[in-house]
């Protein structure tokens, strides 16, 4: 059976001040012709389909023709919503869109209820499990902490318990939005951390054929079984070396993997610049990068006189401009940016407890804090969804 793994479509969300619409229909469009070219038997999109619970109008509309355009090909969708998405928004109807061959799985009570398809070579199961916030479906798992390896953990058990009572032979693929052990970020992913841990480990998917995840943006091989597909168009400068593609997986008879990648169209390439203006200005070998998405970070030690203006005069593609003047070594002035770079909020918050009374938080005292970010994160989540 030949599926093609995507996720993380995001539709709806801009690069910096550019709409991506149009980038993303011609996704649409790439993903339509790879399912007729390629002969696909069944696509898998592992959740993030729209880039936040109330989409607007304009990413409802190519969703829907994504919708209309894959049941017209009468190949069988299997799709599940992500953390960015409304769950409950995505799931409407899918009842009545299930008759259609598009399969949408958003409950995570659900889990272990397959779609089921068949080959030659007998039945496939495919599990969607949706992004599982722990705090929101620890009670649904009976697990006692609200963590990630527990409540996946749980979910994965119940799709193995379904799986044994299934006839021999019936091989086995999982849908999941997640962060696992060994994937490599980017900058355009949102925190899913939970108690100071974000990632689970790749052996919670052991005993199926195949998982198809979500949630990272770039595609990568956590094992030959285990592999994200990344978001199909760059969302952030850190993804400037990222080849945006699909997974194309054969599933042979005995649950045999055969993979390989389907490139996705490029709208624009992406440019990480730095230096002093005047060098940036003048610098032949830059050249490449004047028809680019350009981040460009200045180096000079006196901010100039209109940089933004004079960089789009050779980068007219120029979306981000940053200042990291160069100092002598052993200079303690550091930007407040720079500083915060890379630190979680609870980080900065034991920080700034250690500022103002002169010595950082206890182990309680670090439990609450992280507690108190968990539980604004999911009132978050919650109202979003609400709304």
């Amino acid at each position: 059976m030949r599926l093609l793994h995507t996720s993380d479509w995001h539709l709806g969300r801009a690069f910096h001040r550019v709409n991506l619409l149009d980038a993303q229909r011609a996704f649409i469009d790439h993903l339509v012709a790879t399912v007729r070219a390629e002969q696909v038997d069944a696509v898998l999109v592992s959740g993030d389909v729209y880039d936040r619970a109330v989409p607007p109008l304009a990413a409802v509309e190519v969703f829907d023709d994504a919708l209309h355009r894959l049941a017209e090909l009468g190949v069988p969708t299997v799709m599940i919503s992500g953390n960015h998405d409304s769950a409950r928004r995505l799931g409407v109807g899918a009842g009545l869109i299930g008759r259609a061959g598009i399969h949408l799985r958003t409950a995570p009570a659900a889990c272990d209820t397959p779609v089921v398809l068949a080959d030659e070579h007998g039945d496939v199961a495919f599990y969607g499990l949706p992004y599982l916030e722990p705090a929101l479906v620890k009670d649904e798992f009976k697990v006692k902490k609200a963590a990630h390896e527990a409540v996946i953990g749980a979910a994965m058990d119940r799709v193995r318990a379904d799986l044994a009572e299934r006839p021999p032979g019936t091989r086995s693929v999982v849908l999941a939005h997640a962060f696992v052990t060994g994937g490599e970020p980017s900058d355009s992913e949102r925190d899913i951390t939970v108690g100071g841990v974000e990632s689970v480990p790749a052996t919670v998917f052991d005993g199926v054929d195949y998982a198809a995840l979500g949630h990272l943006h770039g595609c990568q091989t956590v094992s030959e079984r285990v592999r994200y597909s990344g978001s199909p168009l760059a969302y952030s400068f850190s993804e400037q070396h990222h080849r945006k593609t699909m997974w194309l997986i054969d599933l042979g008879p005995a649950g045999e993997i055969a993979a390989g990648r389907i490139d996705c169209p490029v709208p624009r390439r992406l440019a990480r610049i730095e230096g002093e203006l005047e060098v940036l200005l003048a610098e032949p070998e830059l050249e490449r990068y004047e028809d680019a998405w350009v981040e460009a970070t200045l180096t000079d030690s006196v901010r100039p006189q209109e940089p933004m203006a004079r960089l789009c005069a050779r980068f007219p593609h120029t979306l981000s401009l940053a200042f990291a003047p160069r100092r002598p070594d052993g200079d303690p002035v550091v930007s407040y940016a720079q500083r915060l770079k890379g630190r979680e909020d609870r980080e900065i918050a034991e920080d700034f407890v250690a500022h103002v009374r002169g010595a950082g938080p206890d182990e309680a005292e670090r439990a609450v804090l992280q507690a108190a970010f968990d539980d604004v994160r999911v009132s978050d989540g919650v109202k979003e969804v609400a709304r």
